[in-house]
């Protein structure tokens, strides 16, 4: 493991604010409040943050904060003979960074039309027909599409220049400088769609309760879904980050803070992006419900809608805003690239500049696929299998091994002693022995139900071709010999 630290404690919550606030907040999240009950959706999603997140993000963090190392070295020394599982987790969030980089390249593409507002006057039109050339099939990946591909490998040469550097020198001056951005863009953006003619008609839309679906198993699954995924948690980062803090670092207040800034964000993007959708109803007289059909809609349609109508404005806070917006997704891309570069780092004693340029050479290659016509319908596939079957079984595992082989009750007396205003006690311990574990049970043969129900020819292909190279990879990984001295000695810096 690197001796490497972060600069300071507050650098370890940007980067993990950073990690979290990216695109899904603002693509994914007010969809999903929308769809899911409007505002009944919050009862399940407060559900899932108190019994969920605090509790396996502190766990996490104290975990990692305890072996400085890869996630891949702290699973073999709790459980050498699981090596394997060490590796798969790294590799399934290296797949999603692969496609999580396909939104990226939009973004990119975005940004540059943002000074011109290249999208046109029917920005629902540029996105799927223009630029997207979309279809719902594997035929589409025939269909190369230069412009795309471009935008991608940017986006993974900008992982690279701030990867390769060390860790205070690249992620964490970026994360200093615009996370905070990222937040005073959003609020000026948020209170501008307020202020638009029809926006108490999108806020009607989006917060009219439909109680009846908190009686529906599907609410309760998304907003853990939701959770999980805005959060990525038990994806590693938090875990590799937590590694490089500090001794004196207050686990439990940082952990508060940066699910209260996540939460924070998204419910603000959701307040702008419905204010828009209600301008938009106002104007075309067609209602939200046919305006907003899915995730992509609300950040590369609903947003230059609003620049269109800004005049000379527009000119200046398109840019800002998709420029942000990029910045935060990298952020994450970058959160999410450094589990499986670390842990290639411990085992095979590479340096941190081999590593990353090699996963990035490979991360870059891999994502073509996506540069295609048929992106959009891969990345969909894609991302269900990894965040709704594999990730949560994975996380499974990790809080068995996490509460009950290494014992999370070690824990209490270390984060209780840094911890000025909250403490940890017996019910913190059940909800990670117990709770936890049976939700995540429940959650994942959701997930795996949602998964069989889409269940075509095509699907069960793509599905298959993933999972051979979830298995194959971590096989290859875990086979290869150890380079480096120390890769079965890891030391631990709580008794």
């Amino acid at each position: 493991m690197s001796n490497e630290k972060w600069g300071s404690n507050i650098a370890f919550v940007l980067a993990m604010i950073g990690s979290a606030v990216g695109l899904g907040n603002i693509w994914r999240y007010p969809y999903v409040l929308y769809s899911n009950g409007g505002g009944a959706f919050y009862i399940p999603y407060l559900v899932a943050v108190l019994t969920l997140a605090i509790p396996f993000l502190i766990l996490e963090y104290g975990v990692g904060y305890n072996y400085q190392s890869s996630f891949t070295k702290a699973i073999i020394k709790l459980k050498p003979k699981l090596e394997i599982y060490g590796w798969i987790l790294p590799v399934v969030v290296f797949i999603m960074t692969v496609y999580y980089s396909t939104i990226i390249g939009w973004d990119g593409i975005y940004l540059v039309l943002s000074f011109f507002k290249g999208w046109g006057a029917d920005p629902n039109t540029f996105l799927n027909v223009n630029l997207l050339q979309a279809t719902d099939s594997l035929s589409g990946v025939f269909n190369f599409i230069p412009f795309i591909a471009i935008f991608m490998l940017v986006g993974w040469f900008i992982v690279w220049f701030i990867s390769h550097k060390s860790l205070n020198e690249g992620l964490g001056r970026v994360c200093k400088i615009f996370v905070p951005l990222l937040f005073v863009v959003m609020f000026v953006i948020v209170i501008f769609s307020l202020t638009l003619p029809g926006a108490l008609i999108g806020l009607t839309v989006l917060f009219n309760p439909n109680w009846s679906l908190l009686w529906h198993f599907d609410i309760w699954m998304t907003a853990f879904g939701q959770i999980f995924f805005s959060l990525s948690l038990g994806m590693g980062a938090g875990f590799t980050y937590a590694s490089y803090t500090h001794d004196d670092i207050d686990i439990v207040s940082s952990g508060l803070k940066i699910i209260f800034a996540n939460c924070a964000f998204e419910n603000i993007a959701a307040l702008g992006v419905f204010s828009i959708l209600g301008y938009m109803s106002l104007q075309s007289g067609t209602p939200v419900s046919e305006i907003v059909s899915q995730g992509t809609t609300l950040i590369f349609v609903a947003y230059p809608q609003v620049f269109n109508i800004l005049g000379t404005i527009g000119l200046v806070l398109g840019p800002l805003f998709f420029f942000t917006v990029y910045i935060a997704g990298i952020t994450s891309m970058l959160s999410s690239f450094e589990v499986l570069s670390i842990s290639i780092q411990n085992k095979f004693a590479l340096s941190r500049d081999k590593a990353t340029l090699m996963l990035c050479v490979v991360g870059g290659i891999s994502s073509m696929v996506y540069a295609t016509s048929a992106g959009g319908y891969l990345l969909g596939i894609a991302d269900i299998f990894v965040n709704n079957v594999v990730v949560i079984f994975s996380v499974f595992i990790e809080c068995i091994l996490f509460a009950w082989i290494f014992k999370a009750e070690r824990l209490i007396d270390f984060m209780n002693g840094r911890s000025k205003n909250f403490k940890l006690g017996r019910l913190w311990l059940l909800q990670v022995k117990y709770i936890i574990p049976i939700l995540l049970i429940v959650i994942w043969f959701g997930g795996l139900y949602e998964l069989i129900a889409m269940k075509t020819t095509e699907s069960v292909m793509i599905l298959i071709v993933l999972t051979l190279i979830l298995i194959i990879s971590s096989v290859i990984f875990t086979l290869l010999p150890a380079k480096s001295e120390d890769w079965f000695k890891t030391e631990e810096r709580i008794d």
